[in-house]
């Protein structure tokens, strides 16, 4: 079960603290290894926990983040090594006084004394990084820095700890050696190529505890070279309408994109950026363009700005898929806005398309229900959509709605939206999201019923205004409006 957390208030901390207390005599971490692939606007981690039990019935594992870490943290999932199935995970509130993030993983089965597991959690950390230098020419480079802690938090005792940084350019430009850290028999930091390696670490007791974090608790800096821009989507709504006159799904996003990179020193020079682009050697800072991946069978595409109608734009379609089929076939878009994104500007611009409803919607007959799956974002690579509002608009008279979500909400409202044709208007689903990320790219399933009498709602409604003005034509041609009749 993948999660995203939410900040919510402090609730039954009196009744969680005292299962948290006794879960720490549960197990022990034989080692735990964790490894950070360093990115743009999004840091992916891996963290892999070799449990053994040293109670019999042990079932509930629990992982602690630190507080700067845990409100980094944008997905959160568990799995046993070498499985695909995620493991059930249950979320707790940052507990103030320790300064941590608890969750707890239930194991597929017990285990009995000294039975061992291997754990692997995978997160996504948002907005963890920031360019260094904070601002760059035209013509200079691109510099990252980030920054974490030292050793990775866990109510356990750990035999052994290691943590490994990877740039994903060849070159790390530089890294801190903490001092007068504990638990280390080698060298505390150690750089081979692109990884620096901290650790191994070892006979680490509790750490999930504000003393531990007091005591030895070390930052962690890393500055890397990145050859790629830094988007972020600081805003998107997106609204999804189903039609079933026109048996069409249409998708209308409307963005608000912000290179992340360093400022830009001094002036924009066309010159300068022309001359890039005829050698081919682009600062890495720069956005020139947008790909955007879209499902099969997506036509009519539309791409606007400010200004106006954007042509410098290319779509190449893929046909429609069947529901039942697997493909990894997807429609391309580019999309090349007007002016090169430079680090530090913004770029809001609106892309939408049309699909078949075929395509993603099916009826059960049994129940007399359609369902709809919608994706919850398009993603744009390497970014962070921080905030989201994802709207959709279902067909006039649709009752028994329900709707399931891949991720919940921050909040979700319903509302009536009233369109050209329509009398009672339509029912409308709007959820709210912060810092989606590459892993959030589910769909929302929609279920619901239309009977007989709201599909033939429309045409009533046509009918009538088309009577009602002929009756208003023949009613008027008996009418003399003169003011002197012969």
């Amino acid at each position: 079960m993948a999660i995203r957390w939410l900040r919510s208030p402090l609730l039954l901390l009196g009744i969680l603290l005292p299962s948290l207390v006794s879960a720490a005599h549960s197990f022990e971490n034989t080692a735990i290894v964790r490894t950070v692939e360093l990115g743009g606007a999004l840091v992916h981690v891996t963290t892999t926990y070799a449990i053994r039990a040293l109670e019999s019935g042990s079932q509930k594992y629990t992982v602690t983040l630190g507080e700067k870490e845990g409100q980094l943290t944008s997905f959160l999932e568990a799995k046993l090594k070498g499985k695909s199935d995620p493991l059930n995970v249950e979320g707790h509130p940052l507990d103030p006084t320790e300064g941590t993030y608890e969750y707890t993983v239930e194991l597929p089965s017990a285990l009995s004394v000294n039975g061992t597991v291997n754990l692997v959690l995978d997160t996504v950390q948002t907005h963890a990084t920031r360019p260094w230098p904070a601002s760059a020419g035209q013509n200079d480079g691109q510099a990252m820095l980030y920054e974490s802690d030292l050793f990775v938090l866990s109510p356990y005792k750990t035999v052994t700890q290691r943590i490994k940084v990877r740039s994903p350019s060849p070159r790390i430009i530089s890294h801190n050696t903490p001092e007068g850290v504990s638990f280390s028999t080698e060298s505390v930091a150690t750089l081979s190529g692109a990884t620096v390696t901290y650790g191994p670490f070892s006979n680490i007791p509790e750490s999930a505890n504000a003393e531990f974090i007091a005591q030895h608790q070390k930052p962690v800096k890393v500055r890397y070279n990145y050859e790629h821009p830094v988007p972020e989507v600081k805003s998107l709504e997106r609204t999804a309408e189903i039609s079933h006159w026109g048996a069409n799904l249409n998708i209308h996003n409307d963005v608000v994109l912000h290179n992340a990179g360093p400022t830009l020193k001094g002036q924009f020079s066309r010159i300068d950026h022309q001359t890039q682009v005829f050698h081919q050697r682009l600062a890495p800072h720069i956005l020139p363009a947008i790909v955007l991946h879209l499902p099969p069978g997506a036509h009519s595409t539309y791409y606007l700005d400010l200004n106006g109608n954007v042509s410098t734009s290319r779509f190449r379609p893929a046909p429609s898929v069947p529901k039942a089929a697997q493909s990894n076939k997807y429609s391309v878009l580019e999309l090349r806005p007007r002016y090169p994104l430079m680090g530090g500007w913004n770029y809001t611009f609106t892309f939408g398309w049309d699909s078949p409803l075929a395509d993603s919607a099916g009826y059960d007959a049994k129940t007399g229900k359609y369902i709809v799956g919608v994706p919850l974002h398009t993603h744009i690579a390497s970014s962070v959509v921080d905030k989201a509002k994802i709207k959709i608009i279902l067909p006039e008279g649709a009752t028994d709605v329900e709707v399931v979500t891949p991720f919940p909400p921050i909040s979700q409202e319903r509302s009536t939206v009233v369109t050209y044709l329509d009398t009672t208007g339509r029912p409308a689903f709007t959820f709210h999201y912060e810092n989606l990320t590459d892993k959030h790219t589910g769909l929302i399933y929609v279920t619901y019923k239309v009977p007989l009498s709201a599909h033939l709602q429309k045409p009533k409604s046509v009918a009538v205004a088309l009577l009602g003005l002929f009756a208003f034509a023949l009613a008027a041609r008996r009418v003399d409006f003169r003011l002197n009749k012969p």
